[in-house]
């Protein structure tokens, strides 16, 4: 990918409620020279972002509490020139559809690493990337939505191991024995 072709915007705002994720993209785009703020539900996004504008956001499309299209819309209202993109798990054409018309620059199904980010960000203004039909959007294996939902979970219980459990159905040293494997 040339320089050219990246967007010169140096700061961004990512919105997960997935840690790791999260955690994993700040470090990339930092390590590309971009000053992160990062956020993990609709509220703290709103705080943030109030006081530190970015000129790019990755907003995940589900979060417990508000969802991302929601949150683009508030976050547009605070600062309309910053450039927004949804990144979701559980996307289809529909919903990338809402997200273009609602003012996002691109949509990207996860998993997607800093480079794809950036890359929907430079294309964004041009070409959309919306796929013509639903085969065309990949489908996250078992072990992908698996991971994201007990992820997603944790993140509801506060970190709470045994809590999650308890909501998940599974015994807690199991879930410890999950937690444990690496990203799929």
């Amino acid at each position: 990918m040339s320089e050219d072709a990246l967007p010169q915007a140096k700061s961004i705002l990512l919105v997960d409620d997935n840690i790791v994720l999260r955690d994993r993209l700040a470090l990339a785009f930092q390590e590309r020279g971009y000053d992160v703020v990062v956020a993990g539900g609709y509220d703290e996004a709103v705080a943030v972002f109030t006081k530190h504008p970015t000129s790019l956001a990755v907003l995940d499309l589900r979060m417990p509490g508000k969802p991302g299209l929601v949150l683009l819309q508030t976050l547009q209202q605070i600062s309309p020139e910053t450039k927004f993109l949804i990144l979701s798990g559980f996307g289809s054409i529909a919903t990338a559809i809402d997200a273009i018309r609602l003012g996002a620059t691109n949509f990207l199904p996860k998993p997607a690493d800093a480079d794809d980010i950036l890359l929907a960000f430079a294309r964004g203004d041009g070409e959309v990337d919306i796929p013509e039909d639903e085969d065309a959007i990949p489908v996250p294996t078992l072990a992908q939505a698996e991971w994201e939902h007990i992820h997603r979970i944790l993140a509801d219980c506060g970190g709470n191991i045994s809590e999650a459990a308890r909501r998940l159905g599974i015994h807690r040293r199991s879930l410890q024995r999950k937690l444990r494997k690496r990203a799929p």
